[in-house]
């Protein structure tokens, strides 16, 4: 299993509008082929720092999504709201405790 880590920051005046559109696309990120879970989260310090976690079955499903029309028209919008680059990691995971 993939797991996708992607840091964003953005204009204080844009989250709002970050928030209302990730709700209105959650759903179709988190059923695309090959994504198995979709969480977002919010920087306790930095109310402008989010970052996304989503698991994918392979690499090639990630590499799907984001050469998808969806994707493309997702990061076309929420790229706009940034003030910062943003940063990307995808890890395996090695050890999960519920």
């Amino acid at each position: 299993m993939l797991v996708r880590i992607v840091k964003m920051h953005f204009e204080e005046d844009k989250i709002n509008e970050f928030l209302s559109f990730f709700d209105k696309n959650k759903e179709l990120i988190r059923n695309f082929e090959g994504c198995r879970f979709l969480e977002l989260y919010q920087d306790l310090d930095q109310a402008n720092v989010f970052f996304t976690y989503s698991y994918w079955d392979q690499e090639s499903d990630l590499e799907n999504y984001r050469n998808s029309s969806l994707f493309k028209g997702v990061w076309a919008t929420t790229k706009k709201w940034f003030n910062a680059k943003p940063a990307a990691w995808s890890v395996h995971k090695i050890v999960s405790l519920p």
